[in-house]
C-alpha cells in the first residue's frame, strides 16, 4: 500500500455474548476486509500453553489483544473484534495508521448471558465462561462504546441485524473519518 491508501479499520466492540463475533465476521466479508479476532488468537494460545485459572486466561486475553493490534497494524486494514476495555486499549487503538470506525454491539444483558452459557460447551475451557458469569462483565467499560476519536455505529444484536445497512453506515463513517 502506498501512502496509507486503503488503510481502514473497523473496531467491533461490546460486552461478552453481545454478538460481536457474528457481526464482525459478516462485516469483514461485506467490507472485504480481513478479520482479526481476539478469541481466535486466544484459543490458539490456550491450546498451546493451557489456561489453568481465570487469571491466566485474562493474561492470555491481554496478550491476544496485543498480538491482534500488531497484526492489524502490519496488515494495514481490517476488522478488529474483542471485548475491549477503554482504559486499557484507547491509546493502542489510536496507533492504528488509518481511518477507524467503531461498531458497538448492544443487546439485553439477559440475552448476552444466555448466549455465553450456550456457547460455553463449544469453547476452550480456558475461557472460564461459566465461572466468569458472576463477574461484572456487562457494565462499565465493556458495556459502552470505546468512543475514541472516531465515529461509532451502534447495532442492536438482540433483534435481526440489517447487515447491508450496517455496512453502508460503516462505509459512510470511514469516509467521514478519512476527511478529518
Amino acid at each position: 500500500m502506498k501512502d496509507g491508501e486503503g488503510q481502514v479499520y473497523v473496531v467491533v466492540s461490546g460486552p461478552p455474548g453481545s454478538g460481536k463475533t457474528t457481526v464482525a465476521r459478516r462485516l469483514a466479508a461485506g467490507l472485504r476486509l480481513p478479520l482479526f479476532s481476539k478469541d481466535t488468537i486466544k484459543e490458539a494460545l490456550m491450546t498451546t500453553l493451557g489456561a489453568k485459572d481465570p487469571t491466566t486466561s485474562r493474561q492470555l486475553g491481554a496478550a491476544s489483544v496485543a498480538a491482534l493490534l500488531d497484526i492489524a497494524i502490519e496488515n494495514g486494514r481490517g476488522v478488529l473484534e474483542s471485548t475491549w476495555q477503554r482504559s486499557l486499549v484507547l491509546e493502542d487503538l489510536r496507533r492504528l495508521p488509518g481511518p477507524c470506525c467503531e461498531v458497538f454491539c448492544r443487546c439485553d444483558e439477559a440475552v448476552a448471558r444466555d448466549r455465553v452459557r450456550a456457547r460455553s460447551a463449544d469453547r476452550h475451557p480456558g475461557h472460564f465462561d461459566l465461572v466468569r458469569l458472576d463477574e461484572d462483565l456487562w457494565s462499565g467499560e465493556r458495556a459502552e462504546p470505546i468512543a475514541g476519536p472516531w465515529p461509532v455505529v451502534e447495532v442492536r444484536t438482540d433483534q435481526p441485524v440489517d447487515l447491508a445497512a450496517v455496512v453502508r453506515q460503516v462505509q459512510a463513517s470511514l469516509a467521514q473519518a478519512k476527511g478529518r
